[in-house]
């Protein structure tokens, strides 16, 4: 194995000397960041090779900053000692990379450290069931515990992925290194902030890491239990802290029962020697795939923040809607007239560079909203694993486009749909492993998890290979509960659609995780708050695949602009079928129903779109006017409108409080024009929980 950089460790070594500059006895001035250069330094040790005794030398330092971590600070001995250290080091890489032979550590290295007076009691673990309380310091410490709160996200997610890569590859030393440093990261955070059941948490987790690093513990399925058991205990910790951040129950100590984990933990370092296997027990507090934890964006760790700035989401947001409101002053502008009329040629090649650079500016302002899918998609792998285990299924997780991009607001909102879809491709999608055996097929399940782009939006699809939706169950459970009727006959997109509808299931008997169908209506709602639709197509034994269409973010809109009279509306384009005016015959009143119109052999509800906002339209004919045919997962409706004026991307503003309560509306948009455009709310409009179409 090659040696790292040596020039690399000596300078992080050297960082280490100048931060000592500045190091006070009984203060904790520089020891972060002397804690994080020698997260480097082991990182960089991590998986090469390096002469002796430098590794043994690093070794030693850890303990020192360990040690002031605990403490709350450095004292006066470990600053000298680290000043050696750091000479010594420099000096030892130096002949190291000449090919030399490196000094022996000096005795004052290797003496034992004099005892500080560590903040930190000794763990309870052993003999004590008392769970210890954390009590924050929101006064002195809250800048630094939402530093800390970032940062512990980040590990968190590190960990669960880490550890179910180690599941599947025991052998995998990146995993176990990437393991051991994220625990011994939130171990030196933590205890640097005084969070005393997180610490030793972490110590506990990062020792049983070291134990299997050093070949005492052999990496296998119950060791994965252990570490998501803590992870999800140091989860809940962390989320009681963003809470006492946001204002909420400030004061009240966190306690999160941790005593029979640490307990778990603590017997299999014991029986270490012998290699035991781990024995299976309850998770702390296990990630239930009905309440996922949140998506906000991937903060980079203090290890690797070149090229990355921190910024207030206020902030970003306020310039994103001050560059919305410069695309919306330049257009009109641009479309005045008057104005138009007296430009000469000079002004008019400004006016349209300005538009150049104020484009530019805005798909540059609206990139900074932009992030990757991947680590919404890489929980879903826990969320497989769980699940698959509960049903006593064998099921893979493949994932592909994980760095497609799309609006951070959509990030948050597209979780709890993705959760449901992949509880249901689980449970009812995916067969019993003899099952599957007995179709031919591989004992394992697969699901495929894909992003991309596509027209102008993104499309997430969630495909498996198992036994299919059955049409014509689907569609018998559909007439039981009224939902079609007998003698109607459906299309095969209407039959799937049914499995939208609230409490719709085909499924024999409620278990934990039920049948498709069971909070489908969710997935449904949740994706028409967010402007887009989902397409089904499925084979019986060949799987389904589920394809959600969602625009890339939700402050700007591609929409199609109509008008009654004198007012505009806009309607998201991808909730627009088509549009046409229609012809003789094709809309018809039918008793206690109203009016329907015809198209192309299916009957749909007629909504004279004037009627619903009280206002006076060009012509009440429908010859006379245009039909829009809009959709939002099982109900379709033909909307009468005067005309068409254009498709247009517009800048979505809220509206004020009296509009507020009003379902149809989701927004308003300033036109080009100048005029101000209604968006509307399909999804409201159509009342998603009414009958669906199939019952014509």
């Amino acid at each position: 194995m090659s040696k790292p950089p040596q020039s690399n460790i000596a300078g992080l070594a050297e960082k280490i000397a100048l931060e000592l500059v500045f190091a006070e006895p009984g203060k904790d001035t520089g020891l972060l960041p002397i804690n994080s250069l020698l997260d480097e330094i082991e990182s960089g040790f991590a998986t090469t090779l390096a002469a002796e005794p430098i590794p043994q030398a690093v070794k030693i330092a850890r303990q020192w900053v360990d040690s002031a971590l605990e403490a709350g600070a450095l004292d006066a001995e470990s600053i000298n000692r680290l000043g050696t250290w750091s000479s010594w080091m420099r000096e030892a890489l130096t002949a190291s990379g000449q090919g030399l032979p490196i000094q022996a550590l000096p005795d004052s290295l290797t003496a034992p450290l004099a005892a500080q007076a560590p903040r930190i009691a000794e763990s309870p673990v052993a003999g004590n069931e008392c769970e210890e309380a954390i009590h924050l310091d929101l006064a002195g410490n809250a800048d630094l515990l939402r530093e800390f709160v970032q940062e512990a996200q980040e590990h968190l997610q590190h960990i669960e992925l880490d550890a179910l890569t180690l599941e599947k590859n025991p052998t995998s030393a990146d995993a176990l290194n990437s393991l051991f440093r994220s625990f011994h990261a939130l171990k030196g955070g933590s205890g640097f902030l005084n969070l005393v059941a997180m610490n030793h948490l972490a110590h506990e987790l990062e020792t049983l890491l070291d134990l299997t690093r050093q070949g005492k513990l052999r990496a296998q399925d119950g060791l994965t239990d252990v570490i998501l058991s803590a992870r999800d205990a140091l989860r809940l910790f962390v989320t009681e802290i963003e809470r006492r951040l946001a204002g909420e129950a400030v004061g009240e100590p966190i306690l999160v029962p941790t005593g029979p984990l640490l307990r778990r933990i603590r017997a299999v370092q014991d029986d270490s020697g012998e290699t035991a296997p781990l024995a299976s027990a309850p998770v702390v507090a296990p990630a239930t795939p009905s309440a996922p934890e949140p998506a906000a964006p991937a903060i980079p760790s203090s290890r690797n923040t070149g090229g990355f700035v921190k910024v207030d989401t206020a902030k970003l947001d306020n310039l994103i809607d001050l560059v919305g409101e410069l695309v919306i002053a330049q257009s009109l502008v641009v479309q005045d007239s008057d104005l138009r009329s007296a430009l000469d040629q000079h002004q008019a090649r400004n006016l349209v560079h300005l538009g150049r650079i104020t484009a530019d500016l805005q798909h540059t302002a609206m990139s900074l909203r932009m992030v990757p899918i991947r680590a919404t998609f890489q929980k879903m792998t826990r969320v497989v694993r769980d699940l698959a285990a509960k049903a006593g299924k064998l099921v893979e997780l493949r994932l592909s486009g994980e760095d497609t991009e799309l609006d951070r607001s959509l990030i948050e909102e597209i979780n709890d749909p993705l959760v449901h879809m992949i509880r249901n491709s689980v449970e009812h999608g995916i067969e019993l492993p003899r099952q599957r055996e007995a179709q031919g097929k591989p004992a394992q399940g697969v699901i495929h998890l894909r992003a991309g782009h596509q027209g102008g939006n993104i499309v997430i699809e969630i495909a498996d290979d198992g036994a299919g939706l059955n049409k014509e169950r689907i569609l018998a459970k559909g007439i039981e509960a009224g939902l079609v009727s007998p003698e109607a006959q459906p299309s095969e997109q209407e039959i799937f659609n049914l499995i939208f509808a609230p409490g719709f299931s085909t499924a024999e008997k409620i278990t934990e995780i039920s049948g498709r169908g069971v909070g489908m209506d969710v997935v449904r709602r949740n994706i028409g708050k967010l402007r887009g639709k989902i397409d089904i197509k499925s084979s019986p034994g060949a799987g389904s695949t589920f394809s959600i269409h969602v625009p890339l973010t939700l402050a700007i809109i591609d929409g199609l602009i109509f008008s009654i009279g004198s007012e505009r509306f806009i309607v998201p384009t991808l909730c627009v079928r088509e549009s046409f005016r229609p012809a003789a015959g094709m809309v018809s009143n039918v008793c206690n129903r109203g009016e329907i119109v015809n198209v192309h052999g299916q009957h749909s509800p007629l909504v004279r779109f004037y009627e619903r906002f009280g206002l006076e339209p060009e012509s009440t004919d429908p010859a006379q006017g245009i039909i829009i045919v809009v959709e939002s997962g099982l109900q379709r409706c033909g909307l009468l409108v005067d005309r068409l004026l254009g498709k247009q991307e517009v800048v979505i503003k809220g509206l004020g409080d009296t509009f507020k309560q009003s379902r149809a509306l989701a927004g308003a948009a300033i036109l080009g024009d100048g005029h101000v455009g209604l968006i509307l709310d399909i999804n409201g409009l159509l009342h998603p929980d009414n009958t669906p179409a199939a019952r014509n």
